[in-house]
């Protein structure tokens, strides 16, 4: 049994990222999350090249992709699925009939670009501002 535990940890290490303690994170990338939220605390992983800050903002379930730098890559807010574009919804009834939207979200590019997240079998399906699909990614 044992065993069996340390196996799944590793798998759910690799599958989300690296859990950092606030000391591992570099300086820059902290300084760029207290400025944009100052006073929330939050819990950091390692994603890829970047850093993910995972908080709660107004009650509101956050997380923010920041670079070595400080700059921030991209923010998500988790939002309810019934709040997904129309497009989005019905995508998913007519590729995904027999399931159901686990977890839905509203992410905001650097650049501004707005796109929104559907998980649907353990998969982020990926969709523009107006809720045009652009790709599926393992969750």
């Amino acid at each position: 049994m044992l065993l069996f535990t340390i196996a799944v940890s590793i798998f759910s290490l690799s599958m989300y990222g690296q859990r950092l303690n606030e000391s591992q994170v570099p300086g820059p990338a902290k300084t760029a999350f207290e400025k944009s939220y100052p006073g929330i605390r939050g819990s950091w992983d390692k994603e890829d090249a970047n850093y993910e800050v995972n908080f709660r903002k107004d009650g509101k379930p956050m997380s923010a992709v920041i670079d070595k730098n400080g700059t921030i890559v991209e923010t998500e807010a988790d939002i309810p699925a019934a709040q997904l574009p129309k497009n989005v919804r019905d995508y998913v009834k007519q590729h995904y009939s027999a399931a159901g939207i686990s977890e839905a979200a509203k992410v905001v590019k650097a650049s501004g670009e707005i796109n929104f997240e559907a998980e649907v079998n353990h998969k982020d399906l990926i969709f523009d501002a107006n809720g045009k699909f652009i790709k599926e990614e393992k969750d």
